[in-house]
């Protein structure tokens, strides 16, 4: 097929996006992306059984998430497949028409006598073709196989594999009810969609040889088809529930940058050099899905820590509070009501944290005084010479004429000189006061970004549980 690039990602809501499909979904939108095509988003929605209005809500959510805009889809109609029948319909009847199909009225309770047998045998079972010949007017529409020869499958990752007509049966393209099968409307909406390059797991390329059959029973032209490898488990067995977390909603719940997500599934089977960072511009621009290896990708947590991390260190203050909030918010916590006034604070926890999880719960004394303090340096720390120090310090804090990080270490500065002591007496006391324990971001930084107000509220409030006056 030659012109405009079109591909499409084509998930079945049965269950929210899983990384296998997000990935699958990013490949095709890189690939779009290069070559400056279209992107297609298509719901096969057939298994009615399974697909539910709120997987394809969480689908589509997921794909936001991760930022795979598309060119042409849901909402607008005609993109999912139960809209679709009147489509299949038309096709199916045009096989029939050129003989290329056939009614078969075989009882299922025969065909699965039968193939049973061939599992006996350990053979593979394969439809006897017992109607082809009968001109029957109504049952199941079967597509006629050719009898003899072989279908290649020119993969762009694979290359070549063969498939002889003999391990092939002639499939059902619609069942006894009318209801098409999902082949034969992956056929029909390829075609129909214009799609030039069909880029999927590998777990569907058992199916492309009978889709190639039907292509050519239709008189269409092949698209191109691309079978992308299995992510695999640490066993590496396929990557599943047993191995923890595998849907993109629970990346996300569990904190996960988006932006780390998308590098981190693109480079799960691709690579440039020895380059791990990538600018969503950067995938763009040198993505191929030639370049994608044959071989089954291992997923691995730990490295997708590492870049989450690597991006809240590096991401737009803007964008990182942007993505914060709602965990903030999740935690029970209020975040400004500014967020230019959060960008500031965030910049004082980036690097104490893989995700926005572990962000948050690093900044948690920046929403909430502290409920409790740090039991061993509470009682270290918090006795009548603590009450006194901590008296000491709001009176010289009180009186300061501006509340920033450089005035506050100066003034620290000089009342450590002036009672003989060290810094660090007088900052870790101030910082078990206003945050609880005894780790945090650099304490002026903390001291400021409280605000003079809620900054003397707190260390107020730990003198009286040394035992002082508030």
């Amino acid at each position: 097929m030659a012109g405009t690039v079109r591909v499409r990602f084509a998930p079945s809501p049965t269950g929210h996006l899983h990384l296998g499909g997000a990935r699958t979904a990013l490949f095709n939108w890189l690939y779009a992306r290069h070559h400056r095509g279209a992107f297609v988003l298509r719901i096969e929605d057939t298994d009615r059984s399974r697909s539910t209005e709120e997987n394809i809500a969480a689908i589509v959510e997921a794909l936001r998430w991760l930022g795979l805009d598309w060119d042409e889809g849901p909402p607008a109609p005609g993109y999912r497949q139960t809209e679709r029948l009147p489509i299949y319909r038309e096709h199916a009847e045009r096989l029939l028409r050129a003989g290329r199909a056939y009614y078969c009225d075989c009882p299922p309770a025969l065909l699965d006598r039968e193939r049973k047998a061939a599992q006996a045998r350990k053979a593979t079972f394969r439809y006897s073709g017992r109607c082809r010949e009968r001109g029957l007017a109504a049952g199941a529409l079967r597509l006629r196989i050719p009898e003899e020869g072989a279908t290649v499958v020119n993969d762009l990752i694979h290359g070549p594999v063969t498939f002889e007509h003999g391990q092939l049966d002639d499939w059902i393209l619609v069942r006894t009810d009318g209801t098409p099968t999902y082949n034969f409307c992956v056929v029909v909406d390829d075609v129909t969609m214009r799609i030039t390059h069909v880029i999927r797991g590998n777990d569907h390329l058992p199916n492309t040889p009978k889709q190639i059959l039907c292509y050519e029973a239709l008189g269409y032209p092949l698209p191109e088809v691309a079978h992308v490898s299995m992510i695999l488990g640490p066993d590496r067995s396929r990557l599943s529930k047993r191995h923890g977390a595998t849907s993109v909603q629970a990346f996300r719940d569990a904190g996960i940058v988006p932006e780390a997500m998308v590098n981190y599934l693109a480079r799960l089977g691709w690579s440039h050099g020895d380059q791990e960072i990538f600018s969503r511009a950067e995938l763009v621009e040198l993505f191929d899905i030639k370049d994608v290896a044959a071989s089954g990708a291992v997923f691995d947590a730990t490295k997708l820590e590492w870049l989450s991390h690597e991006y809240l260190k590096s991401l737009d203050g803007a964008r990182l509070a942007a993505l914060a909030a709602p965990f903030i918010r999740a935690a029970g916590l209020t975040p400004p009501a500014d967020p230019a006034r959060l960008v500031p604070i965030l910049d004082t926890l980036r690097e104490r944290a893989k995700t926005l999880v572990e962000l948050v719960a690093a900044g948690r004394f920046y929403f909430a005084p502290p409920a409790a303090y740090e039991p061993t340096a509470a009682q270290t720390l918090f006795g009548p010479e603590g009450a006194r120090r901590l008296g000491l310090i709001v009176d010289r804090l009180a009186a300061l004429p501006e509340f920033t990080a450089a005035a506050l270490e100066r003034a620290y500065r000089a009342l450590t000189a002036e009672l003989g002591l060290k810094l660090v007496d007088l900052a870790q006391l101030s910082r078990l006061a206003v945050t609880g324990g005894t780790a945090s971001p650099p304490i002026f930084e903390v001291l400021a970004l409280l605000g003079r107000e809620e900054a003397l509220a707190r260390l107020r409030r730990a003198r009286a549980a040394c035992g002082g006056t508030a």
